[in-house]
């Protein structure tokens, strides 16, 4: 018997030309926590991908406890003892989560059994899921429960996580910890894969480095700095992100005043009673725990919810509460949703016919009398790859093509490339490198600086704390007061998540 439960030895995956993964080789023993490291397009995702049978390699083989094995499709990597929790949701919007959970085991015929023993499971683990929710109506971390509960269910021999932690709180990300450690002291092996440094530091006990499609380092990161697990990564040091000048304010750009909304579905959260105002020159972050009410907002203030929208909506001095997110583009205002692929981006169209989509209302030559002016929309594609070091295969790709890190950068740069006069972004940083992410963070202030209002959402609180000048905090559909980033702490900032702040707080704290 091999000391290995599964390696990969000399693997290369080439598509075309390209080389995703080049003579990669990488070996997990059974209870160990082992980290696969790299930036965006590193090949990471390629590379787990065959060894969950969604891709075959071109080259070099997969052996499970010392013998070669072919991992034909998921079904058979779930059958060898492989679970996986992907980046991007594989489920279906139209079923409950009992229906999707049910899908990846295959002997689940009892429903009500499968159902009971979904509750327990998650809450055992920290992560409640109702399993008659449909999934259309849960938030992104919520989705990402499914994920992970779905999973610890089949009881794997190896998981692959793969970003789990990028939409849970920290609190839900502890107990998941908590759950990593204690599978792997019963022999589960865990690849894990992520962009949070400091968590890799705490969780794992080896890390594999990847460099465009190569090993370029295997390393303890218990006796590595975060800086030193970066710059393996991205091959030099990454920059800080730079502190922000001090100036004055300007006019508010975005004025929310006693915003509501009704919730969109039994298990949505309604806006209740919401105002802000986010003025030209400054970043003002929204901080919470996910399904309390982000979604809603950002639907209310893009404009793609207009229907039971009370209170108003200023933007640029335009009163915009019954005008559609069209309209409140023409006034200067971008969008950066939480679902980059389906949401930020159509899969299936190429990057520069994904620029058109968010580009065609606003006044710049790109649309002039019905007509499309394509090569303007390949320019401008092609200068946001350039300035968000955005990794294609080829020129002007499909959007589904990309890793969800270099889409993330290239929906965000398609958005800044405009230079706003408001940007309102959901998630900016969700999986993405510590390169990338340091690119996006400076990107925001930089907009910020040169004059124009940002309105951040975001469960990354090191994220808020870097780059907001004020920080709110939504619970239950309920805003806090903004205040001071400087006037906020951790602790102060988590009694917010748990509600402190809204209406009635006192009587459910008396009870």
């Amino acid at each position: 018997m091999s000391d290995f439960l599964l390696e990969a030895v000399h693997i290369t995956k080439t598509f075309g030309e390209f080389a995703a993964n080049d003579d990669v080789t990488l070996r997990l023993k059974p209870g160990e926590i082992h980290a696969l490291l790299g930036e965006n397009g590193a090949g990471k995702s390629t590379l787990v991908k065959m060894m969950y049978g969604a891709l075959q390699p071109s080259d070099g083989e997969l052996r499970w406890r010392g013998k070669p094995v072919r991992i034909a499709n998921p079904a058979a990597a779930r059958a060898l003892g492989v679970g996986m929790v992907f980046q991007h949701f594989s489920l279906f919007e139209a079923l409950t989560v009992a229906e999707n959970v049910a899908l990846a085991l295959p002997d689940a015929t009892d429903m009500a059994a499968l159902a009971t023993r979904i509750e327990q499971v998650s809450r055992g683990y920290g992560l409640p899921l109702q399993p008659h929710a449909l999934v259309a109506d849960l938030s992104v971390g919520q989705r990402q429960r499914i994920e992970i509960v779905r999973c610890l269910l089949q009881e794997p021999s190896l998981l692959i996580m793969d970003e789990p932690t990028a939409v849970l709180t920290p609190q839900e990300a502890d107990q998941l910890f908590v759950t990593l450690r204690r599978l792997a002291a019963e022999g589960c092996a865990i690849l894990y894969i992520s962009h949070r440094l400091e968590e890799v530091k705490a969780l794992c006990q080896a890390a594999t480095v990847l460099r465009r499609g190569k090993v370029v380092a295997v390393v303890d990161p218990r006796r590595e700095t975060a800086a030193s697990l970066a710059r393996h990564m991205v091959g030099v040091d990454v920059a800080d992100v730079s502190t922000r000048m001090v100036q004055a304010l300007g006019e508010a750009i975005l004025t929310l005043d006693h915003v509501s909304l009704p919730a969109d579905g039994p298990f949505g959260t309604a806006l209740r009673d919401v105002s802000l105002e986010v003025a030209g020159g400054e970043i003002v972050a929204i901080a919470g725990v996910a399904g309390n009410g982000q979604s809603e907002l950002f639907d209310a203030v893009s404009g793609e919810r207009l229907e039971g929208v009370g209170g108003s909506i200023t933007i640029a001095g335009h009163g915009c509460a019954a005008r559609g997110i069209k309209a409140r583009r023409a006034l200067g205002a971008a969008f950066v949703p939480e679902e980059r692929l389906g949401h930020g981006a159509v899969p299936d169209f190429p990057l520069s016919h994904n620029v058109i989509l968010t580009r065609f209302a606003v006044d710049d030559g790109m649309v002039q009398r019905g007509l499309v002016n394509l090569g303007l929309a390949g320019d401008v594609a092609g200068r946001v790859a350039g300035a968000f070091d955005v990794r294609t295969a080829h020129s002007d790709p499909e959007a589904r093509s990309l890793s969800g890190g270099n889409l993330q950068k290239f929906v965000i740069g398609r958005e800044l490339d405009r230079r706003p006069r408001l940007l309102v972004v959901n998630q900016p940083t969700w999986g993405v490198d510590a390169g990338a992410a340091a690119v996006i963070r400076q990107a925001l202030i930089d907009l910020a600086r040169s004059g124009s209002a940002v309105l951040v959402i975001s469960q990354d609180l090191d994220e808020i704390f870097a780059i907001a000048d004020r920080i709110a905090v939504i619970s239950r559909g309920e805003l806090s007061d903004s205040r001071p980033t400087g006037d906020l702490d951790r602790e102060a900032i988590g009694l917010l998540m748990a509600g402190a702040h809204e209406r009635g707080a006192s009587e459910r704290a008396a009870s």
